[in-house]
């Protein structure tokens, strides 16, 4: 089996990314399995074409994708990625598209196949906080989760490859000069929570029973 796990480069500013600093620490090999790692850019469009690449290239089983959601306090595992492309800040390409289509004529959203409840079960029993979203945003993180479902969901429907996203907190250098109290991992305790979820994914092939949900 093998994993492909993606993580985008600095944006917005901040010299550094957690998501790739993170995936740059994986070990080359999870649960018996083998990881490939690779940077994408921070460009909604973009970055997927170079994900298609990639998988072309590497033919992974399962597909992870990484990328930072500054403001958030733990390990965030995306349940679904939604068809807009709506951008507060622009990306890398100066690009800033307002109520777009992620996809024209794509379905309204899509759900992650790789086993949520699973993941952050395994995250949390290693004593790291984690929990399921039901939002990836409207920037180029819930861009390359969308695109690659889409992908996944078209040209590789016959196949048994599975994909999803996982948002991580800000690493903890790049809060020294934000606000007291704003959230923050070290690149080594995120990079523990992506081998966790990557165990997770290796060793279930449906997700697990219990309860999730939002109570707002």
């Amino acid at each position: 089996m093998k994993v492909l796990v993606t993580g985008f480069d600095p944006f917005g500013g901040d010299k550094i990314n957690p998501a790739y600093e993170a995936v740059k620490l994986l070990p080359a090999e999870i649960a018996g399995t083998e990881i490939v790692k690779e940077e994408v850019p921070t460009v909604y469009g973009k970055c997927g074409e170079v994900l298609e690449k990639a998988i072309e290239k590497h033919k992974p089983d399962a597909v992870l994708c990484v990328g930072q959601a500054g403001g958030r306090s733990v390990i965030s595992v995306e349940k679904v990625a939604v068809n807009i492309a709506e951008a507060r800040i622009p990306d890398n390409d100066k690009q800033q598209p307002s109520d777009q289509a992620t996809i024209e004529g794509g379905p309204p959203a899509y759900f992650s196949t790789l086993p949520v409840k699973a993941m952050v079960k395994n995250i949390k029993d290693h004593g790291i906080p984690s929990s399921i979203s039901y939002t990836a945003g409207t920037f180029v993180c819930n861009d390359i989760m969308y695109r690659l479902l889409h992908l996944i969901a078209q040209k590789y429907k016959d196949s048994e490859m599975r994909g999803g996203f996982i948002h991580v907190p800000f690493e903890s250098a790049q809060v020294v000069d934000r606000p007291d109290g704003t959230p923050s991992m070290s690149a080594a305790t995120i990079a523990k929570s992506l081998e966790y979820a990557i165990e997770a994914i290796v060793k279930n092939k449906q997700d697990i029973k219990g309860q999730g949900g939002e109570t707002h």
